[in-house]
Order: structure tokens, then C-alpha cells, then sequence
């Protein structure tokens, strides 16, 4: 062989193991890019997911926000609702039913509104199982029958809520 054939032959080698290098080299970079793609891809991901949880978790405060923004003012009316409750109890005993039908018209439209804003009553009455969550119990006495142990014997204030809110619990006298 010729020197000539043997310089080309070094000189082929070379390049040939310099373009397996090469293409090594471009693997490696292509991986490591890849990586990093799915690595920006898994955040970018996770920053979606958690802005998502955050614009359902703010939307719901703004709800509960609206539906409970009119708390304090019901608050306040709920001592005069209590007052119409027993002006109307005490002029439904007088014989004067002008004044009875007068008085009842006004708390009516009075406590619609009331409603109408999203007030309800709890429904507690005598006899009823006492339940923490509904009721407060202001004191026990003891049970004028057995099947009144442990139970709601008399409601000394109404209870209300706002949506699902409890705003005043039931003011209750228990059995024991």
C-alpha cells in the first residue's frame, strides 16, 4: 500500500470517529433538552394546576362572600323580629283585632323581607332531640315526663341561619 492510501485510510478513521463523537455528543444534547422540556413542561403544568385550584378557591369565597354580606344587618333586625313575635303573641290575647290584623301585616312584610334576603328560621320545638349544632342549651331542668330526658323541653329564643350558615343558634331549656 501506498503511503498516499494509508494517510487517507488514518484520515477516514479520524473523521469517521469524530462524527460517532459528534453524534454522541448530539444524543447527549438532545436528551439532556428533552429532560429539560419535560421537566418546564411538568411545572408549567403544576403552576396551571394550582392557578386553577385558586381561581375555584377565590370564586368560592366571593359567593359565600354575597351570600352572607348582609349578615350584620340581619343580625341586627333579629332582636326586632323576637320583639314582633311577642307584641304579636300578647295582642292576639287583647279583643281589639284591628290592632292584632295591623300589627300581624306588618311583621308578615316585615319578616318576608327578611326571608326574601335569605333568613330562615331553624325549626326547633318542645320535644325535639337536642342537637349542638341548631340549638344552645340555656339551662336543664328537670323532665316533666320520661320520654322528655335528654330532649328539648322549651325554646326561650329562635334560632336563624343565612344559607347554610347558622347565624343564632336556639336558645333551648333541656330535660334531665
Amino acid at each position: 500500500m501506498s503511503t498516499e492510501n494509508i494517510e487517507r485510510e488514518d484520515f477516514v478513521e479520524e473523521n469517521l470517529e469524530q462524527e460517532v463523537v459528534s453524534k454522541n455528543e448530539v444524543t447527549d444534547d438532545l436528551n439532556n433538552t428533552s429532560d429539560e422540556l419535560a421537566k418546564e413542561k411538568d411545572k408549567f403544568l403544576r403552576l396551571f394546576a394550582e392557578f386553577e385550584n385558586y381561581k375555584k378557591r377565590t370564586l368560592k369565597e366571593r359567593v359565600d362572600l354575597i351570600k352572607t354580606s348582609n349578615q350584620e344587618v340581619l343580625q341586627a333586625m333579629l332582636p326586632v323580629l323576637d320583639d314582633f313575635d311577642r307584641a304579636i303573641l300578647e295582642i292576639s290575647k287583647s279583643q281589639d283585632q284591628a290592632i292584632f290584623k295591623g300589627v300581624e301585616l306588618i311583621y308578615d312584610k316585615f319578616k318576608n323581607t327578611l326571608l326574601s334576603k335569605g333568613l330562615a328560621e331553624i325549626d326547633v320545638k318542645a320535644g325535639d332531640d337536642f342537637s349542638v349544632d341548631v340549638a344552645e342549651a340555656i339551662t336543664q331542668i328537670p323532665a316533666p315526663s320520661e320520654d322528655l330526658k335528654g330532649k328539648i323541653v322549651d325554646v326561650i329564643e329562635k334560632g336563624y341561619k343565612l344559607g347554610d350558615k347558622v347565624i343564632r343558634y336556639s336558645k333551648v331549656v333541656i330535660g334531665n
